[in-house]
């Protein structure tokens, strides 16, 4: 039987007395989105902190490619092929499309004006154009500053820069927070070509038709426990309602 592309094993975290995470496990596939959804408090960002090294669990394991992992930072696992893109989406607004994707990533110039920090637009230009082009993103010009693409587009280039680096795990925070109808379809038509190369994706969403619509499995979380973990199409919303707030 095949491992998860990404796992953690009854993974626990404490701040002080509060308990955030209580045997926690978690599981993505390559070319999963999986829908990680929950109430204010209910664990998510704790979780979410330790599958992109930001914190390290007080109790569990980590897994890549079933391969026992520990992280001591967020650079370890960029370094292991997983990117995060939070709310903020790191996105520089008065850089242009090309700054942005290589943003931390730069490419120096050959030879001496490389040594002394210069940087090959032309290639960058080149480079960002193909990659945002082959996960389906259409943006005017890498030359444009991100300033004046629409929201959307923003995320979008967001995204995709995140799935032009990544080689293994893309974990999306709020994506489509604050989008329009038209602008968020952008976003999860980015997040199903992640999928379609291959990629896991964990897609954390408040938005529940969002989570119906571009996920292949939800996993729930409730006051830092686990309560539900199946196939999002055997849910209803209010099914899915009921399992984020215990209602019965």
């Amino acid at each position: 039987m095949t491992a998860p592309l990404y796992e953690v094993r009854n993974v626990g975290k404490r701040y002080g007395s509060v308990v955030a995470l209580q045997d926690v496990s978690f599981t993505l596939n390559a070319g999963e989105v999986v829908g990680l959804v929950g109430d204010n408090g209910a664990g998510k960002s704790t979780l979410v902190k330790i599958l992109s090294g930001a914190h390290e669990p007080d109790t569990g394991d980590i897994l890549l490619d079933g391969t026992r992992r520990n992280w001591h930072s967020p650079h370890d696992a960029l370094q292991a092929g997983i990117e995060t893109l939070y709310q903020d989406s790191g996105i520089a607004p008065d850089l242009t499309v090309a700054a942005n994707v290589f943003l931390g990533r730069e490419i120096l110039k050959k030879g001496w004006l490389g040594r002394f920090g210069f940087l090959d637009e032309k290639k960058m230009r080149e480079d960002a154009r193909r990659e945002l082009e082959r996960v389906g993103i259409a943006v005017p010009s890498a030359t444009r500053a991100v300033a004046k693409l629409s929201g959307g587009q923003r995320q979008a280039v967001a995204i995709g820069r995140a799935v032009a680096w990544a080689n293994k795990v893309i974990i999306l925070d709020e994506p489509t927070n604050h989008l329009g109808a038209r602008q968020a379809g952008e976003v999860l038509q980015v997040i199903r070509q992640a999928r379609d190369k291959g990629l896991g994706v964990v897609f954390i969403s408040h938005t529940l038709p969002h989570v119906f619509e571009v996920t292949d499995r939800t996993v729930v979380l409730r006051l830092g426990k686990v309560v539900a973990d199946r196939s999002t199409d055997s849910f209803t919303h209010d099914s899915l309602l009921k399992a984020i707030t215990g209602l019965k």
